[in-house]
């Protein structure tokens, strides 16, 4: 397979902040790796058995779902423990392995910002594709500027599945992903902006990053945790503030 370069991310913390829900976090980080591109078009046709029609570019048009089957393709083609286990479509992820999986959300933003505390981390122009660029498709990746972690096309180009849940008491199973697209406005091309969809859905502007570590407490890792996920489900039964939509409308 071609090299997935990762570069390493030391430890840390970084605040998420839910502009819907109006709510902060702090998530402390252990050390991670993190891929220095999106997964490219070249490297998801080798590993999956699909065409490459740019194989510089990065692979778009992808679901959640491929994109954590990929994951677990990239491991054993590695020789690396898988991270995910399946039932059907149901996913969990083994924490404590050491193969290749979808950035958490935390993960995510705190190798975006790399120590940046701005939307982004350079003059958009040259840190991102963005609409202003006038493009209609994807562009081969590292056409602009990196961050201070030297990684390309975080902001941009297209947007990167993680492994959270977006909002499961509003969502259900929606899954976050971040960073902006080709297409997007400016407004959406921010470090912190937050967009999800289902697990099957898949859109000409959402690709994928990888990352690697692996932790030892099951079920929680890297500002993620099982049983948040369930609690924040739950939410769904209390009464809702204003301007709510609840799950199935």
């Amino acid at each position: 397979m071609t090299d997935i370069e990762m570069a390493p991310i030391g430890g840390g913390e970084i605040v998420l902040h839910d502009a819907r829900t109006k709510t902060r976090r702090a998530v402390t980080l252990q050390p991670f790796q993190i891929g220095v591109y999106p997964v490219t078009e070249e490297q998801l046709a080798e590993v999956l058995g699909i065409a490459a029609r740019h194989p510089q570019r990065p692979a778009a048009d992808v679901s959640w779902l491929r994109a954590v089957h990929f994951c677990n393709a990239a491991s054993e083609w590695e020789g690396f423990d898988p991270a995910y286990r399946f039932d059907g479509e149901d996913v969990m992820w083994d924490v404590t392995a050491d193969g290749y999986r979808l950035p958490t959300e935390a993960e995510w933003e705190f190798a975006c910002r790399a120590g940046s505390t701005g939307p982004h981390y350079a003059p958009l122009a040259d840190a991102a594709w963005t609409g202003a660029d006038g493009t209609a498709t994807p562009q081969n990746v590292g056409g602009k500027l990196p961050n201070l972690n030297g990684l390309f096309d975080t902001l941009g180009n297209v947007w990167e599945w993680c492994w959270d849940l977006l909002d499961p008491a509003r969502y259900d199973e929606y899954r976050v992903f971040r960073g902006g697209g080709f297409a997007d406005d400016a407004w959406s091309v921010r470090a912190s902006v937050r967009r999800g969809g289902a697990p099957r859905m898949h859109h000409e502007d959402v690709g994928l990053r990888l990352a690697r570590g692996d932790f030892d407490t099951p079920g929680e890792a890297q500002g993620w945790s099982a049983l948040a996920d369930r609690e924040r489900a739950a939410a769904g039964d209390r009464p809702t503030p204003p301007g709510w939509t609840p799950r199935g409308r």
